[in-house]
């Protein structure tokens, strides 16, 4: 199984936790949904998991910006759908250990746990 961190490149949390992964030894793809997107089947399933209160970056400068009727009356559809329209308002990193969970942030005690149970 294939593990993949799906983030943004300059992000220092998404360098932060490539480089904890490098330095265990933990092989791993690396999706920069910024340039590449992200699909809807993942997203859906990251909110289904996580819930969209999760899943979205409210605190990033890309949402913050919005104009505040864009913000109003949030649920998972248009949480969604903002997501897959900027991308960059999705919170990073999602680490996808391939076993059909996903941990959404970088806590490095919460990586060490995924890892030793991998």
């Amino acid at each position: 199984m294939t593990t993949t961190i799906y983030g943004i490149k300059n992000c220092d949390t998404m360098k932060k936790a490539r480089a904890w992964l490098d330095s265990h030894g933990v092989a791993h793809a690396f999706h920069d949904y910024k340039a590449s997107g992200i699909d809807r089947a993942s997203l859906e399933g990251w909110v289904k998991e996580h819930g969209w209160e999760t899943v979205l970056n409210r605190a990033g400068t890309t949402f913050r910006t919005l104009p505040d009727a864009e913000k109003q009356g949030l649920d998972a559809g248009k949480a969604i759908a903002l997501m897959l329209a900027q991308p960059s308002m999705i919170k990073r990193p999602v680490l996808d250990l391939g076993k059909g969970s996903t941990i959404v942030g970088f806590k490095p005690e919460v990586y060490e746990a995924a890892v030793a149970g991998k």
